[in-house]
């Protein structure tokens, strides 16, 4: 079997490797930190991700860590609802949406990988590499190196393998907004199971439960969003970085509409982590030779649409089908043919709002609020900016229901 190597042992590079192993490869995953913890917060697994999952045996695993969401609500600054949909299974997918803590889905993938048997090293970070016709050889920090087949370079937005085809690309583009992000114990809300996003482009919350817990009571994850002078700078994106709240509860004060108290959320928290939202230009080319690019490696992305992640695991599965049909080298470029495409169109899409569109455009139409809906927006309006998001990232139900599996066969 064909070693393949994987710089990056996050939620794109362990789903590779179990996309590459049922695809008949031989994966070697490569993580730069020294320890695998369970580090960050909430995301949400789209029902094109979950099915991918599913197909890789990991849906009763999925559905132990996370909350099945049932709906997502758009909702103005002033609490006022705009918009409603039913999500996963209750939209008709044949597949759940999951919200799940971003560190227990990783602990989760890393343990089914060793669990099959594949190599997951820790402190191994990728400085450069070199190949020639037959193999790639990846070098690591310290002097250590390791040679297979492929590169695949799954390694993050600050990614060395992206390095090779974008130098001197510099810093993560920043536009101004920072994100503050948390987890608090609260009471459900609506369905229990409800995503909720509010507010405007320059002031948004977004938050739903990830985990239910025995007292009744949900694990909820919490965002808010403010945007200010980009000539100020930033501090690189780190998970890690504790933020004092008060840059930002004093603007979400009023914010408490009965069925959700925002501030109350921001307050219970035990941790606050910042960070700013940043992205990268598409690239022209993913690939060279026997190595290419993966995930946020190859296509970071605003949090928008709850779609970074989701995407990282459709790219390990048609990876490993092209690879799998077109063999190596070619099944790199096949694989780059496949999804460069697509999730460029996406990335630009995220930088113009996505569907969150729907919240800028209502509150530049009303933003005192609203006595009637439909004077500010029709309903096609909504209907047509929620529908063509999903064609465009890949998860409209009908076409996601009906189309063939990307399993190997």
């Amino acid at each position: 079997m064909p070693r393949i190597l994987i710089a990056g042992g996050g939620i794109g590079g362990l789903t590779t490797a179990l996309a590459l192993q049922a695809a008949g490869f031989e994966p070697h995953v490569f993580e730069a930190v020294a320890e695998l913890r369970p580090l960050g917060v909430g995301i949400n697994l789209l029902p094109h991700a979950v099915r991918e999952l599913t197909e890789l045996g990991l849906d009763e695993a999925l559905a132990g860590i996370g909350v099945a969401t049932r709906e997502l609500r758009y909702v103005s600054a002033h609490g006022q609802e705009i918009w409603r949909e039913d999500r996963g299974r209750a939209a008709g997918y044949r597949w759940p949406q999951y919200s799940v803590h971003r560190g227990a889905l990783q602990m989760l993938l890393a343990e089914v990988c060793r669990a099959r048997g594949i190599p997951v090293l820790a402190g191994h970070r990728v400085t450069h590499f070199k190949q020639d016709a037959d193999r790639v050889t990846a070098h690591f920090e310290g002097g250590a190196s390791a040679e297979g087949a492929a590169l695949i370079g799954a390694d993050g937005i600050h990614s060395a393998v992206r390095a090779h085809f974008a130098p001197g690309e510099g810093a993560p583009s920043w536009q101004g907004a920072i994100l503050w992000r948390g987890t608090t114990v609260a009471a459900p809300f609506l369905t229990g199971a409800t995503m909720v996003q509010a507010g405007h482009h320059d002031q948004k919350f977004v938050c739903y439960p990830i985990r239910h817990l025995p007292d009744g009571r949900v694990l909820t994850n919490w965002i808010a969003e403010r945007r200010v002078d980009p000539s100020q700078g930033f501090q690189r994106e780190d998970w890690n970085r504790e933020a004092d709240r008060g840059r930002f509860l004093p603007h979400y004060e009023s914010w408490n509409w009965g069925w959700l108290d925002v501030p109350g959320l921001i307050r219970g928290a035990e941790r606050v982590l910042e960070y700013p939202m940043v992205d990268r230009d598409p690239l022209d080319r993913w690939t060279d030779g026997r190595v290419t690019l993966l995930g946020d490696a190859a296509h970071p992305m605003y949090p928008i649409g709850s779609n970074g992640a989701s995407q990282a695991i459709l790219d390990a599965r048609q990876l490993a089908l092209h690879l799998a049909r077109e063999g190596l080298p070619d099944g790199l470029l096949a694989y780059e043919e496949a999804r460069r495409p697509p999730t460029a169109k996406l990335t630009l899409a995220n930088r113009a709002l996505g569907p969150d569109l729907i919240l800028e455009e209502v509150h530049r139409r009303a933003p005192g609020g609203f006595a009637d809906l439909d004077a500010v927006i029709s309903r096609q309006e909504l209907e047509e900016t929620s529908a063509n998001y999903k064609k465009l990232a890949g998860f409209d139900p009908a076409l996601l229901n009906e189309r063939e599996s990307w399993s190997v066969r």
